[in-house]
């Protein structure tokens, strides 16, 4: 029996023999799509190609592509786990031609795999072909001699292919195979054709036509093909199984887990031991490629992805956290075709643990709220849609979990309420979502690269030159000349100006030519290799064809490459001392600082801090030659150098080397990059981090100097430091114990003051001193001046112990707003519900409302004046 690694190299490895270019698979986040929240098909990297915008490298090509679908317009996510086939992540194998070979040669090659290398019988096959696409019907007999009962026409768009309402489609040709009369399901094209009998295992789409948007459609001057295979559906035919999680992979997963939970994958268990599967693949390859669980875009599909996961790990019974123990067994089992899951094992082990101990927190508050929301309803009753839905989408309870839980309480859920809110977040997310983050490649600039070809980047040996203008652009268009006083874009056929990539700014200096001059403020990068200049003329007329003096600002160049190399010096340091689970999560460096953002899942420690600053001085120190030289991209890889997660590298790369390790044998620092360094480490002179802090679940964030900037800062401390220590009158040494002694000596002031107004209220003096009797109910009520919310507390907590049973409701006023805290003690507590006596405080003092438990709430008011009159509305209440 085939494993699936020998499917997905055994489908690689024909298609190379036929010619074929083997891509790796692209990063699952977009790298040329900003339309698009994952990568969701074989296609995706390569539809420059087909929509001609980008000439493409190679005529023929093959690639097994990492997908994912779990949300926007491809959301599988509540399936997985349920069915045979729906995954949150698959691998889609496929092979293309970009004007190459067409239908002929797509359907040669289909046949020559599947029914020819992997063997399936002729009679267990269908395939489909577009109802007026004669010529694949009359190619599937002849090359691979179908009956005409074999071959399917469909006549809707299943079998008609578009990228959208424009641009290339074309006919297409999916091949089933028949698991047999024992499932129950209809050929394709027949009412049954939803079943599982017959499974879809690869889509041949010829792309043939032009489609414009006044209906018209043109034949293509260079027909080509799409291919899609999905490798877990062919595993499935070719280890003679009908259900996707039955093959090797899933089933050496699926053990894992049962392992270690030590539930069987039966029963209700079962789906829940598949969801784990499915979800670890998925959340471990979005890892793998930078993406960090958080509220918003691609990290709260990731996040809503583990939560799911997490959940049925303690539906199982999993008292520990799970997932990140099952992590080691996916990297054993896909780590070799796919590298980047060996090289960010520590990141996905260290982001699932963490994710899943926040869960697990996060689970019991719901449970709480759960609890909160039901604690007023009686049997028959119907908890709210609105409430189902933020358990869901707060505290990642399904629809289902609400329901078995209140079930148990003989209440039911307002489900269209739950539909309804559901609706409203899909609209929402669907007018928020406004792609990538990444500037769209607009066509415009591919074209003129494939005209003028790319930009020469001398700016490694130089700061200064003199160049060609090639072309001006001018809002999308090009444009012969610009004027004084005009902002436009330019290109010249070489340029030291670097261009804004891999966290490095931008370049910006002076350009000078004959009978004019200009400033350039930024330089981007457009179609891959073109380097765009953003060019200020302040003088003179500029034209295509002129020959200029390109001069970078020397002074920022060189402030930008010593922070650029420390931040080199500063991923490795934070491995050291961190672990090696910490990983680089982007970073912006420039002529003024240090931005460097960082997987790790609490705050450095002042101590770490020290350790790291005290590392990266070290290496600087040694004033060691920078090496930098051209490998291939494995090959660096393989050797060591630090690659970044969900980064598509070139066949060929950029290795930089700095400084020795400060312990044993070996270099301090080996990465990939492409951006401008120092010639020696010691050229960075001076290293200091200014601040830390996190910017995410997760991730945290370090700004830090060089040089003179860290300098200038130190000095700054230090004339700090000196006038405390003359205010003080202390040597500056003393100045730090001297804060830490004040500061103690105002925390007990605030502890006496506290108190203080403790013991006052408690005393209160007269008949306020003793419970009031309202409607039978012991009351002790209370307005306290000076007192804070948080004062609250503690106070009717001392009350409580005064009165076993009745009703404490107290009202602090402080800088003229209200805090309102009820407490229920005994059988008061039975009798009424603290948070709605709170709420009737706080509305009555103009505030909004309150939150609590049904014998403890507490609230806010805007107007503390009103707090008689807050009083009065909790004994009114208490009356009836």
């Amino acid at each position: 029996m085939a494993s699936l690694n020998e499917i997905r190299s055994h489908f690689l490895d024909y298609f190379r023999r036929g010619d074929h270019a083997v891509v790796p698979s692209a990063p699952l986040v977009p790298q040329n799509d900003p339309t698009l929240l994952f990568v969701n098909a074989g296609m995706v990297p390569f539809k420059n190609y087909f929509t001609g915008a980008e000439t493409a490298p190679f005529p023929r090509a093959t690639s097994s592509q990492k997908c994912v679908r779990a949300g926007g317009k491809h959301n599988d996510l509540d399936n997985v786990g349920y069915t045979a086939r729906h995954h949150t992540f698959f691998e889609m194998l496929g092979n293309f031609s970009f004007g190459d070979y067409f239908k002929a040669g797509a359907i040669e090659a289909a046949w020559g795999l599947i029914g020819k290398e992997f063997g399936l019988a002729k009679d267990r096959l269908l395939v489909t072909v577009y109802h007026t696409d004669d010529e694949a019907a009359e190619l599937w007999k002849k090359i691979a001699g179908f009956s005409d009962d074999r071959i399917i026409r469909i006549a809707t768009s299943d079998n008609f292919w578009s990228m959208g309402d424009t641009g290339p489609c074309g006919p297409c040709s999916e091949i089933f195979f028949d698991h047999g009369d024992h499932i129950p399901g209809g050929p394709p094209g027949s009412p049954d054709e939803d079943g599982d009998r017959f499974v879809e295992i690869w889509n041949l789409v010829f792309m043939q036509y032009e489609q414009f948007a006044n209906g018209e459609r043109t034949s293509l001057p260079k027909p080509s093909i799409d291919t899609g295979a999905g490798l877990e559906r062919v595993a499935a035919v070719l280890q003679g199984v009908h259900d996707n999680y039955d093959v090797d992979l899933f089933k050496t997963l699926i053990a894992a887990s049962v392992e270690a939970t030590g539930v069987k994958a039966e029963g209700q268990a079962q789906p829940s031991h598949r969801v784990i599967a499915d979800h670890l693949r998925s959340s471990s390859f979005l890892i793998a490629d930078g993406v960090t669980p958080s509220n918003e875009g691609r990290g709260y599909v990731l996040r809503r992805i583990m939560r799911r996961a997490m959940r049925h790990a303690h539906l199982l019974g999993a008292s520990e956290p799970l997932m990140h123990r099952l992590a080691p067994t996916l990297v054993e089992q896909m780590g070799e075709a796919y590298p980047e899951l060996k090289r960010a094992e520590p990141a996905i082990i260290d982001t699932l643990r963490q994710e899943e101990e926040r869960f697990r927190r996060t689970l019991g508050r719901g449970m709480t709220l759960l609890d909160e929301a039901t604690a007023g309803l009686v049997e028959g009753d119907v908890l709210p849609g609105e409430t189902a839905f933020k358990l869901y989408d707060t505290y990642g309870f399904p629809l289902d979990l609400t329901q078995d839980a209140v079930r148990a309480r003989g209440l039911t859920v307002d489900t269209d309420g739950f539909d309804k809110a559901m609706e409203r977040q899909r609209e929402q997310a669907r007018e928020n979502w406004v792609g990538s983050g990444q500037v769209s490649a607009a066509g415009e600039w591919f074209a003129i690269r494939d005209r003028l070809g790319p930009t020469d980047f001398i700016g490694y040996d130089t700061v200064e030159t003199t160049a060609e203008l090639l072309t001006l652009v001018v809002d999308g268009q090009e444009v012969d000349q610009g004027h004084s006083g005009q902002r436009v874009q330019a290109l010249f056929d070489r340029t030291p100006f670097y261009a804004e990539s891999g966290g490095q700014a931008g370049d910006q200096g002076e350009v000078e030519w004959d009978g004019g001059k200009g400033r350039i403020h930024d330089t981007s990068k457009q179609a891959g290799d073109l380097h765009v200049h953003d060019l200020e003329i302040v003088a003179g007329t500029l034209s295509a064809g002129a020959r200029v003096r390109l001069a970078v600002d020397a002074d920022r160049r060189a402030t930008t490459r010593s922070n650029h190399s420390a931040t080199h010096l500063l991923h490795a340091a934070l491995r050291n001392v961190l672990g090696r689970h910490v990983t680089q999560k982007g970073q912006m460096v420039d002529g003024e600082r240090i931005r460097f953002d960082f997987s790790h899942g609490q705050p450095v420690t002042p101590e770490e801090i020290d350790r790291i600053e005290a590392e990266v001085n070290a290496v600087v120190r040694q004033n060691l030659p920078a090496e930098t030289k051209m490998m291939a991209a494995q090959e660096a890889i393989q050797a060591g150098a630090m690659a970044l997660f969900g980064e598509k590298y070139g066949d060929t790369v950029r290795v930089l080397t700095l400084g020795k390790a400060l312990a044993g044998e070996g270099d301090y620092s080996v990465e990939l990059c492409g951006g401008t360094h120092v010639a020696r480490t010691g050229d960075i002179a001076l290293f200091k981090i200014v601040s830390e802090s996190g910017v995410a679940a997760g991730v945290r964030r370090i700004e830090a100097l060089t040089g003179e900037a860290a300098r200038r800062w130190l000095l700054e401390q230090a004339a700090v430091a000196k006038t405390l220590a003359e205010q003080f009158k202390v040597p500056v040494a003393e100045v730090g114990a001297r804060v830490e002694a004040l500061e103690a000596q105002r925390r007990k002031l605030e502890k006496e003051l506290a108190d203080a107004k403790r013991q006052l209220a408690m005393g209160g003096g007269g008949a306020a001193s003793g419970p009031e009797d309202i409607g039978g109910v012991q009351v002790i009520a209370r307005v306290m001046e000076g007192v804070g919310g948080k004062d609250l507390r503690p106070i009717a907590e001392e009350f409580k112990k005064q009165l076993p049973s009745g009703v404490i409701a107290l009202i602090g006023v402080a800088e003229g707003k209200g805090a309102v805290t009820v407490a229920l003690t005994g059988e008061a507590a039975g009798r009424f519900n603290a948070a709605e006596l709170a709420k009737a405080a706080v509305i009555a003092m103009g505030g909004q409302g309150a939150g609590g438990r049904p014998d403890f709430a507490q609230g806010g008011a805007p107007d503390g004046s009103k707090a008689a009159d807050g009083l009065a509305a909790v004994k009114a209440a208490l009356a009836g």
